[in-house]
Protein backbone atom coordinates (compact mmCIF):
# COMPACT_ATOMS: atom_id res chain seq x y z
CA UNK A 1 0.00 0.00 0.00
CA UNK A 2 1.29 3.04 -1.17
CA UNK A 3 0.78 6.38 1.32
CA UNK A 4 0.83 10.08 -0.40
CA UNK A 5 -0.85 13.75 0.70
CA UNK A 6 -4.02 14.37 -0.96
CA UNK A 7 -4.01 15.33 -4.53
CA UNK A 8 -3.97 18.86 -5.69
CA UNK A 9 -5.12 19.39 -8.56
CA UNK A 10 -3.05 21.57 -11.15
CA UNK A 11 -4.11 25.07 -11.77
CA UNK A 12 -3.33 28.20 -13.91
CA UNK A 13 -2.51 31.89 -12.28
CA UNK A 14 -2.48 35.19 -13.93
CA UNK A 15 -1.26 36.59 -10.65
CA UNK A 16 2.74 35.76 -9.40
CA UNK A 17 2.05 35.93 -5.67
CA UNK A 18 -1.17 33.73 -6.09
CA UNK A 19 1.51 31.29 -7.88
CA UNK A 20 3.84 31.39 -5.24
CA UNK A 21 1.42 30.27 -2.65
CA UNK A 22 -0.15 27.99 -4.21
CA UNK A 23 3.47 26.49 -4.57
CA UNK A 24 4.19 26.88 -0.90
CA UNK A 25 0.51 24.52 -0.27
CA UNK A 26 1.92 21.75 -2.37
CA UNK A 27 5.08 22.16 -0.77
CA UNK A 28 4.25 22.39 2.78
CA UNK A 29 1.69 19.38 2.24
CA UNK A 30 4.54 16.91 0.56
CA UNK A 31 6.98 17.96 3.39
CA UNK A 32 3.84 17.20 6.41
CA UNK A 33 3.64 14.25 4.48
CA UNK A 34 6.75 13.21 4.89
CA UNK A 35 7.53 14.24 8.45
CA UNK A 36 4.30 12.26 9.71
CA UNK A 37 4.90 9.15 8.08
CA UNK A 38 8.63 8.88 8.97
CA UNK A 39 7.73 9.75 12.97
CA UNK A 40 5.38 6.43 12.08
CA UNK A 41 7.42 4.41 10.74
CA UNK A 42 10.03 5.55 14.11
CA UNK A 43 7.06 4.90 16.23
CA UNK A 44 6.54 1.71 14.57
CA UNK A 45 2.84 2.74 13.77
CA UNK A 46 2.96 3.38 9.48
CA UNK A 47 0.65 0.94 7.70
CA UNK A 48 1.92 2.19 4.46
CA UNK A 49 4.58 -0.29 2.57
CA UNK A 50 5.73 2.54 0.67
CA UNK A 51 5.93 6.56 1.46
CA UNK A 52 6.23 9.32 -1.51
CA UNK A 53 5.72 12.86 -1.70
CA UNK A 54 6.66 15.17 -4.44
CA UNK A 55 7.97 18.22 -5.22
CA UNK A 56 5.95 21.28 -6.87
CA UNK A 57 6.58 22.62 -10.41
CA UNK A 58 6.09 25.84 -12.44
CA UNK A 59 5.26 25.54 -16.17
CA UNK A 60 4.71 28.24 -18.71
CA UNK A 61 3.52 27.76 -22.20
CA UNK A 62 4.03 29.76 -24.79
CA UNK A 63 3.72 30.00 -28.62
CA UNK A 64 5.61 33.22 -29.87
CA UNK A 65 8.65 34.10 -29.90
CA UNK A 66 7.99 38.22 -29.59
CA UNK A 67 8.26 39.10 -26.09
CA UNK A 68 5.41 41.43 -24.86
CA UNK A 69 5.62 44.74 -26.22
CA UNK A 70 6.22 46.21 -22.36
CA UNK A 71 9.12 43.91 -21.48
CA UNK A 72 12.31 45.60 -20.10
CA UNK A 73 14.50 44.37 -23.48
CA UNK A 74 17.35 45.62 -21.24
CA UNK A 75 17.39 42.26 -18.91
CA UNK A 76 19.22 39.47 -19.95
CA UNK A 77 16.89 37.02 -17.82
CA UNK A 78 13.22 36.76 -17.28
CA UNK A 79 12.07 34.96 -20.41
CA UNK A 80 12.05 31.99 -22.64
CA UNK A 81 14.34 31.76 -25.38
CA UNK A 82 11.28 30.65 -28.33
CA UNK A 83 7.69 28.68 -28.47
CA UNK A 84 7.25 25.91 -26.01
CA UNK A 85 6.77 24.16 -22.64
CA UNK A 86 9.29 25.02 -19.85
CA UNK A 87 8.92 23.99 -16.37
CA UNK A 88 10.97 23.96 -13.12
CA UNK A 89 10.45 21.56 -9.95
CA UNK A 90 10.91 24.13 -7.11
CA UNK A 91 11.95 23.63 -3.40
CA UNK A 92 12.34 25.48 -0.45
CA UNK A 93 9.57 28.18 -1.49
CA UNK A 94 10.32 29.91 1.84
CA UNK A 95 13.62 29.91 1.56
CA UNK A 96 13.16 31.46 -2.55
CA UNK A 97 9.96 33.11 -1.97
CA UNK A 98 11.58 36.94 -3.02
CA UNK A 99 13.59 34.91 -5.54
CA UNK A 100 10.82 33.00 -7.39
CA UNK A 101 8.24 35.99 -6.67
CA UNK A 102 10.75 38.49 -9.10
CA UNK A 103 10.93 35.39 -11.86
CA UNK A 104 7.11 34.79 -11.52
CA UNK A 105 6.70 38.40 -12.31
CA UNK A 106 9.24 38.70 -15.38
CA UNK A 107 8.05 35.91 -17.13
CA UNK A 108 4.29 36.80 -17.26
CA UNK A 109 5.31 40.29 -17.80
CA UNK A 110 7.41 39.02 -20.54
CA UNK A 111 4.74 36.76 -22.18
CA UNK A 112 1.46 37.07 -20.95
CA UNK A 113 -1.00 34.31 -19.77
CA UNK A 114 -0.61 32.21 -17.20
CA UNK A 115 1.64 30.03 -14.84
CA UNK A 116 0.31 26.56 -14.31
CA UNK A 117 1.35 25.12 -10.77
CA UNK A 118 1.02 21.34 -9.86
CA UNK A 119 2.82 18.34 -8.60
CA UNK A 120 5.18 16.48 -10.38
CA UNK A 121 6.15 13.06 -10.74
CA UNK A 122 9.58 14.09 -8.91
CA UNK A 123 9.62 12.19 -5.40
CA UNK A 124 11.14 14.44 -2.24
CA UNK A 125 13.86 12.64 -0.60
CA UNK A 126 13.12 11.44 2.79
CA UNK A 127 16.35 13.03 4.03
CA UNK A 128 15.65 16.24 2.15
CA UNK A 129 12.20 16.34 4.71
CA UNK A 130 14.31 17.08 7.71
CA UNK A 131 13.63 20.30 9.45
CA UNK A 132 16.76 22.13 10.37
CA UNK A 133 16.99 20.99 13.98
CA UNK A 134 16.22 17.24 13.00
CA UNK A 135 18.60 14.40 14.37
CA UNK A 136 16.32 11.03 13.29
CA UNK A 137 19.12 8.76 13.04
CA UNK A 138 19.67 9.15 16.70
CA UNK A 139 15.95 7.50 17.27
CA UNK A 140 16.68 4.33 15.30
CA UNK A 141 18.67 1.11 15.36
CA UNK A 142 20.85 0.21 12.43
CA UNK A 143 18.28 -1.98 11.16
CA UNK A 144 15.51 0.34 11.56
CA UNK A 145 17.20 2.41 9.48
CA UNK A 146 18.25 0.28 6.83
CA UNK A 147 14.45 -0.42 6.56
CA UNK A 148 13.94 2.93 5.71
CA UNK A 149 15.38 2.65 1.80
CA UNK A 150 12.21 -0.07 1.40
CA UNK A 151 9.61 2.38 2.64
CA UNK A 152 10.60 6.27 1.27
CA UNK A 153 12.53 7.66 -1.83
CA UNK A 154 16.11 8.46 -1.37
CA UNK A 155 18.40 11.10 -3.69
CA UNK A 156 18.83 10.03 -6.61
CA UNK A 157 22.03 11.21 -8.14
CA UNK A 158 20.20 10.95 -11.78
CA UNK A 159 17.83 13.93 -10.87
CA UNK A 160 20.73 16.26 -9.82
CA UNK A 161 23.29 16.90 -11.91
CA UNK A 162 24.57 19.86 -13.38
CA UNK A 163 23.62 18.96 -17.29
CA UNK A 164 21.76 22.40 -17.56
CA UNK A 165 24.45 24.63 -16.07
CA UNK A 166 26.78 23.02 -18.28
CA UNK A 167 24.96 23.22 -21.44
CA UNK A 168 24.61 20.01 -22.32
CA UNK A 169 20.89 19.02 -21.16
CA UNK A 170 19.37 17.67 -24.31
CA UNK A 171 15.25 17.19 -23.83
CA UNK A 172 13.98 14.00 -24.52
CA UNK A 173 10.49 13.66 -26.52
CA UNK A 174 7.90 15.23 -25.18
CA UNK A 175 9.69 16.27 -22.62
CA UNK A 176 10.12 20.31 -21.20
CA UNK A 177 12.72 22.59 -21.68
CA UNK A 178 14.36 23.80 -18.27
CA UNK A 179 13.21 27.20 -16.68
CA UNK A 180 16.08 27.34 -13.94
CA UNK A 181 19.31 25.25 -13.96
CA UNK A 182 18.71 23.48 -10.76
CA UNK A 183 16.25 21.03 -10.39
CA UNK A 184 14.51 20.85 -7.35
CA UNK A 185 16.75 17.63 -5.93
CA UNK A 186 19.71 19.34 -6.86
CA UNK A 187 19.04 22.54 -5.25
CA UNK A 188 18.01 20.47 -1.67
CA UNK A 189 21.59 18.44 -2.31
CA UNK A 190 23.15 21.72 -2.02
CA UNK A 191 21.38 23.40 0.86
CA UNK A 192 22.45 20.04 2.85
CA UNK A 193 25.96 19.81 2.03
CA UNK A 194 26.04 23.78 2.66
CA UNK A 195 24.39 23.25 6.55
CA UNK A 196 27.36 20.89 6.88
CA UNK A 197 30.70 22.88 5.44
CA UNK A 198 29.81 25.81 6.49
CA UNK A 199 28.03 25.35 9.84
CA UNK A 200 25.17 27.60 9.85
CA UNK A 201 21.60 27.21 8.15
CA UNK A 202 20.92 28.35 4.86
CA UNK A 203 18.60 31.25 5.75
CA UNK A 204 21.49 33.54 6.94
CA UNK A 205 23.38 33.69 3.40
CA UNK A 206 23.12 36.63 1.79
CA UNK A 207 23.75 37.67 -1.76
CA UNK A 208 27.02 39.12 -1.67
CA UNK A 209 29.26 37.03 -1.27
CA UNK A 210 33.34 36.68 -0.34
CA UNK A 211 35.84 33.98 -0.63
CA UNK A 212 38.76 33.65 1.49
CA UNK A 213 41.39 31.10 1.96
CA UNK A 214 43.07 32.44 5.49
CA UNK A 215 41.82 32.86 8.43
CA UNK A 216 43.31 35.85 9.01
CA UNK A 217 40.96 37.60 6.78
CA UNK A 218 38.12 35.77 9.01
CA UNK A 219 39.08 36.94 12.41
CA UNK A 220 39.13 40.63 10.79
CA UNK A 221 35.31 39.88 9.59
CA UNK A 222 34.58 38.84 12.73
CA UNK A 223 35.83 42.14 14.80
CA UNK A 224 34.10 44.05 12.10
CA UNK A 225 30.72 42.29 12.14
CA UNK A 226 30.77 42.06 16.15
CA UNK A 227 31.86 45.98 16.02
CA UNK A 228 28.63 46.68 13.35
CA UNK A 229 26.57 45.17 15.74
CA UNK A 230 27.45 47.29 18.89
CA UNK A 231 26.50 50.12 15.99
CA UNK A 232 22.61 51.56 16.62
CA UNK A 233 22.88 52.88 12.99
CA UNK A 234 24.37 50.34 11.20
CA UNK A 235 22.54 49.40 7.96
CA UNK A 236 23.23 45.19 9.05
CA UNK A 237 20.67 44.10 11.52
CA UNK A 238 22.28 40.24 12.82
CA UNK A 239 25.97 38.77 12.27
CA UNK A 240 25.56 35.13 12.52
CA UNK A 241 28.98 33.06 13.14
CA UNK A 242 28.94 28.84 12.92
CA UNK A 243 26.78 27.13 14.81
CA UNK A 244 23.95 29.97 13.79
CA UNK A 245 25.23 31.90 16.95
CA UNK A 246 23.52 35.04 16.40
CA UNK A 247 23.92 38.23 17.41
CA UNK A 248 21.54 41.19 16.41
CA UNK A 249 21.80 44.50 16.42
CA UNK A 250 21.76 46.94 19.71
CA UNK A 251 18.63 47.90 20.13
CA UNK A 252 16.17 45.32 18.24
CA UNK A 253 14.66 42.74 20.15
CA UNK A 254 15.48 38.81 19.93
CA UNK A 255 13.61 36.20 18.07
CA UNK A 256 12.54 33.10 19.16
CA UNK A 257 15.07 30.73 17.19
CA UNK A 258 18.15 32.99 18.15
CA UNK A 259 18.24 31.43 21.32
CA UNK A 260 18.87 27.83 19.00
CA UNK A 261 22.25 28.52 18.21
CA UNK A 262 25.26 26.87 19.85
CA UNK A 263 29.25 27.52 19.31
CA UNK A 264 30.67 24.42 17.53
CA UNK A 265 33.02 22.10 19.09
CA UNK A 266 35.44 22.28 16.49
CA UNK A 267 34.70 24.77 13.27
CA UNK A 268 33.64 23.08 10.45
CA UNK A 269 35.28 22.48 7.19
CA UNK A 270 34.46 25.78 5.76
CA UNK A 271 33.13 28.40 8.05
CA UNK A 272 30.91 30.48 6.91
CA UNK A 273 30.11 34.12 8.50
CA UNK A 274 27.07 36.43 7.73
CA UNK A 275 26.71 40.19 8.20
CA UNK A 276 22.93 40.12 7.48
CA UNK A 277 20.45 42.67 6.27
CA UNK A 278 17.31 42.66 6.38
CA UNK A 279 16.36 41.90 2.47
CA UNK A 280 19.25 39.55 2.20
CA UNK A 281 21.73 41.90 0.52
CA UNK A 282 24.25 41.30 3.25
CA UNK A 283 27.67 40.15 3.07
CA UNK A 284 28.73 36.44 3.48
CA UNK A 285 32.06 35.45 4.01
CA UNK A 286 33.50 31.85 3.75
CA UNK A 287 36.97 30.67 4.69
CA UNK A 288 37.23 27.93 1.58
CA UNK A 289 40.87 26.40 2.47
CA UNK A 290 43.42 25.91 0.44
CA UNK A 291 43.05 24.47 -2.54
CA UNK A 292 40.92 24.32 -6.08
CA UNK A 293 38.91 21.29 -4.60
CA UNK A 294 37.67 23.53 -1.76
CA UNK A 295 37.44 26.31 -4.35
CA UNK A 296 34.72 24.22 -6.34
CA UNK A 297 32.85 22.72 -3.93
CA UNK A 298 31.68 25.41 -2.11
CA UNK A 299 30.67 26.89 -5.53
CA UNK A 300 28.72 24.48 -6.60
CA UNK A 301 26.43 24.73 -3.28
CA UNK A 302 26.18 28.57 -2.99
CA UNK A 303 25.32 28.81 -6.53
CA UNK A 304 21.87 27.48 -5.63
CA UNK A 305 21.21 30.38 -3.23
CA UNK A 306 21.56 32.47 -6.96
CA UNK A 307 23.91 34.89 -4.96
CA UNK A 308 24.23 38.66 -6.73
CA UNK A 309 28.27 38.14 -6.86
CA UNK A 310 31.11 36.34 -5.08
CA UNK A 311 34.80 37.66 -4.74
CA UNK A 312 37.67 35.98 -4.20
CA UNK A 313 39.98 37.73 -1.30
CA UNK A 314 43.37 36.04 -0.83
CA UNK A 315 47.52 35.61 -1.44
CA UNK A 316 49.43 34.99 -4.33
CA UNK A 317 52.45 34.55 -5.26
CA UNK A 318 53.94 38.03 -7.32
CA UNK A 319 55.70 36.49 -10.30
CA UNK A 320 57.24 40.38 -11.64
CA UNK A 321 60.13 41.25 -10.04
CA UNK A 322 58.44 44.76 -10.24
CA UNK A 323 55.88 44.04 -7.48
CA UNK A 324 56.48 44.40 -3.78
CA UNK A 325 54.96 42.26 -0.62
CA UNK A 326 51.55 43.91 -0.08
CA UNK A 327 50.96 45.47 -3.62
CA UNK A 328 47.13 43.91 -5.33
CA UNK A 329 46.58 41.98 -8.21
CA UNK A 330 43.09 42.80 -9.86
CA UNK A 331 42.86 39.50 -11.87
CA UNK A 332 41.58 40.48 -15.60
CA UNK A 333 42.21 36.88 -16.84
CA UNK A 334 42.88 33.32 -15.67
CA UNK A 335 45.18 30.45 -16.74
CA UNK A 336 43.16 27.32 -15.60
CA UNK A 337 46.03 24.93 -14.48
CA UNK A 338 43.77 23.98 -11.31
CA UNK A 339 41.58 20.92 -13.58
CA UNK A 340 38.91 20.51 -11.05
CA UNK A 341 36.48 21.86 -13.36
CA UNK A 342 37.90 20.18 -17.05
CA UNK A 343 35.05 18.01 -17.61
CA UNK A 344 32.04 20.69 -16.84
CA UNK A 345 33.45 23.65 -18.41
CA UNK A 346 35.99 22.91 -21.15
CA UNK A 347 39.32 24.77 -21.25
CA UNK A 348 38.68 26.78 -24.65
CA UNK A 349 35.83 28.60 -23.26
CA UNK A 350 37.14 32.03 -21.73
CA UNK A 351 36.51 33.20 -18.62
CA UNK A 352 36.14 36.98 -19.24
CA UNK A 353 36.70 39.80 -17.09
CA UNK A 354 33.17 41.46 -16.12
CA UNK A 355 33.49 45.25 -16.55
CA UNK A 356 31.16 45.94 -13.44
CA UNK A 357 33.06 43.85 -11.18
CA UNK A 358 35.87 45.54 -12.15
CA UNK A 359 35.21 49.01 -11.85
CA UNK A 360 33.70 48.56 -8.48
CA UNK A 361 36.82 46.78 -7.30
CA UNK A 362 39.66 49.61 -8.49
CA UNK A 363 36.88 52.12 -6.79
CA UNK A 364 37.16 50.57 -3.76
CA UNK A 365 40.85 50.43 -3.46
CA UNK A 366 40.85 54.06 -4.63
CA UNK A 367 38.55 54.95 -1.46
CA UNK A 368 40.21 52.64 0.93
CA UNK A 369 43.81 53.22 0.27
CA UNK A 370 42.89 57.36 -0.58
CA UNK A 371 45.32 57.69 -3.31
CA UNK A 372 44.26 59.23 -6.61
CA UNK A 373 43.41 57.15 -9.58
CA UNK A 374 47.29 58.12 -11.04
CA UNK A 375 48.77 56.32 -7.64
CA UNK A 376 47.01 53.13 -8.11
CA UNK A 377 49.51 51.56 -10.19
CA UNK A 378 51.73 51.77 -7.58
CA UNK A 379 50.72 49.43 -5.37
CA UNK A 380 47.61 47.20 -7.40
CA UNK A 381 48.16 46.18 -11.13
CA UNK A 382 45.63 44.22 -13.39
CA UNK A 383 46.96 40.98 -15.29
CA UNK A 384 46.61 36.89 -15.66
CA UNK A 385 45.98 35.54 -12.03
CA UNK A 386 47.06 31.47 -13.13
CA UNK A 387 45.54 28.81 -10.16
CA UNK A 388 47.11 25.36 -9.87
CA UNK A 389 46.45 22.36 -8.10
CA UNK A 390 49.89 21.89 -7.70
CA UNK A 391 50.82 23.33 -4.03
CA UNK A 392 54.25 22.95 -4.39
CA UNK A 393 54.30 24.25 -8.09
CA UNK A 394 57.86 26.20 -7.76
CA UNK A 395 59.64 22.66 -7.02
CA UNK A 396 58.94 22.08 -11.21
CA UNK A 397 61.75 23.71 -12.27
CA UNK A 398 62.60 27.88 -12.82
CA UNK A 399 63.14 27.44 -16.59
CA UNK A 400 59.81 25.40 -17.20
CA UNK A 401 58.07 27.96 -14.85
CA UNK A 402 59.09 31.06 -16.48
CA UNK A 403 58.17 29.40 -19.66
CA UNK A 404 54.87 28.72 -18.70
CA UNK A 405 54.33 32.60 -17.24
CA UNK A 406 56.00 34.56 -20.32
CA UNK A 407 53.77 32.99 -22.32
CA UNK A 408 50.77 33.60 -20.15
CA UNK A 409 51.59 36.73 -19.46
CA UNK A 410 50.52 35.45 -15.59
CA UNK A 411 51.24 38.32 -13.19
CA UNK A 412 50.02 36.14 -10.39
CA UNK A 413 49.59 32.65 -9.01
CA UNK A 414 47.46 30.95 -6.41
CA UNK A 415 45.47 27.82 -5.84
CA UNK A 416 41.86 29.45 -5.86
CA UNK A 417 41.00 32.21 -8.10
CA UNK A 418 40.27 30.33 -11.49
CA UNK A 419 38.21 28.04 -9.95
CA UNK A 420 36.60 30.29 -8.68
CA UNK A 421 35.76 32.42 -11.31
CA UNK A 422 35.03 29.74 -13.71
CA UNK A 423 32.68 28.69 -11.87
CA UNK A 424 30.77 31.92 -11.51
CA UNK A 425 31.05 31.48 -15.39
CA UNK A 426 29.26 28.52 -15.34
CA UNK A 427 26.69 29.09 -13.22
CA UNK A 428 25.88 32.89 -14.00
CA UNK A 429 27.04 34.38 -10.87
CA UNK A 430 29.34 37.45 -11.26
CA UNK A 431 32.33 36.94 -10.18
CA UNK A 432 36.09 38.85 -9.39
CA UNK A 433 39.22 38.69 -7.94
CA UNK A 434 41.30 41.08 -6.17
CA UNK A 435 44.65 39.39 -4.39
CA UNK A 436 47.56 40.27 -2.32
CA UNK A 437 50.91 39.62 -3.23
CA UNK A 438 52.74 37.56 0.00
CA UNK A 439 55.85 36.18 -1.24
CA UNK A 440 58.00 36.32 -5.05
CA UNK A 441 59.06 32.89 -4.90
CA UNK A 442 60.75 33.34 -8.62
CA UNK A 443 62.88 36.07 -7.19
CA UNK A 444 64.04 34.75 -4.22
CA UNK A 445 61.43 35.80 -1.61
CA UNK A 446 59.38 33.74 0.09
CA UNK A 447 57.38 33.58 3.65
CA UNK A 448 59.61 33.81 6.66
CA UNK A 449 57.57 33.31 9.98
CA UNK A 450 58.24 37.05 10.81
CA UNK A 451 58.22 38.48 7.90
CA UNK A 452 54.77 36.54 6.75
CA UNK A 453 52.90 37.86 10.31
CA UNK A 454 53.99 41.51 9.92
CA UNK A 455 52.33 41.63 6.46
CA UNK A 456 49.46 40.05 7.45
CA UNK A 457 48.98 42.23 10.46
CA UNK A 458 49.43 45.51 7.57
CA UNK A 459 47.58 44.17 4.95
CA UNK A 460 44.31 41.96 6.00
CA UNK A 461 42.19 44.65 7.20
CA UNK A 462 42.98 46.99 4.28
CA UNK A 463 42.31 44.16 1.95
CA UNK A 464 38.79 43.26 3.62
CA UNK A 465 37.70 46.39 3.68
CA UNK A 466 38.37 46.98 -0.17
CA UNK A 467 36.43 43.54 -0.68
CA UNK A 468 33.49 45.06 1.14
CA UNK A 469 33.61 48.35 0.10
CA UNK A 470 33.22 46.94 -3.65
CA UNK A 471 30.34 44.72 -2.59
CA UNK A 472 28.68 48.43 -1.10
CA UNK A 473 28.90 49.82 -4.28
CA UNK A 474 27.82 46.77 -6.58
CA UNK A 475 25.09 46.82 -4.26
CA UNK A 476 24.06 50.48 -4.69
CA UNK A 477 24.10 50.16 -8.77
CA UNK A 478 21.24 47.52 -8.63
CA UNK A 479 21.31 43.39 -10.03
CA UNK A 480 19.67 44.26 -13.41
CA UNK A 481 23.43 46.03 -14.51
CA UNK A 482 25.33 43.30 -12.63
CA UNK A 483 23.09 40.36 -14.43
CA UNK A 484 24.44 41.36 -17.49
CA UNK A 485 24.45 39.11 -20.58
CA UNK A 486 28.36 38.22 -20.74
CA UNK A 487 27.47 35.41 -18.51
CA UNK A 488 24.66 34.23 -20.47
CA UNK A 489 23.96 31.79 -23.96
CA UNK A 490 21.81 32.83 -26.62
CA UNK A 491 19.69 29.67 -25.64
CA UNK A 492 19.25 30.03 -21.97
CA UNK A 493 17.63 29.12 -19.32
CA UNK A 494 14.85 32.14 -17.94
CA UNK A 495 15.44 32.30 -14.36
CA UNK A 496 18.44 34.51 -13.24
Amino acid sequence: MQSQPTFIAPAQFTDAASALRQVQTLYDSSIAHLRQSLQSFIDGSLQATKVRACYPFVRLRTHSVARAATADKRRSYGFVQGPGVYEITITRPDLYADYLLKQFTLLLANHGGSLEVGISTQPIPVHFSFAEHDHVEGSMSAERRALMRDVFDLPDLSAMNDDIANGTFEAGAGQAQPLGLFTAPRTDYSLHRLRHYTGTATEHFQNYVLFTNYQFYIDEFVKLGRAAMQDAGSEYIAFVEPGNVLTRRVGLSAEANDALGKEPPRLPQMPAYHLVRADHSGITMVNIGVGPANAKNITDHIAVLRPHVWLMLGHCAGLRNSQALGDYVLAHAYVRDDHVLDDDLPLWVPIPALAEVQMAMQQAVAEVTQLPSTDLKKIMRTGTVASTDNRNWELLGYNYLTKRFNQSRAIALDMESATIAANGFRFRVPYGTLLCVSDKPLHGEIKLPGMANQFYRDRVDQHLRIGMRALEILRSEGTAKLHSRKLRSFAEVAFQ
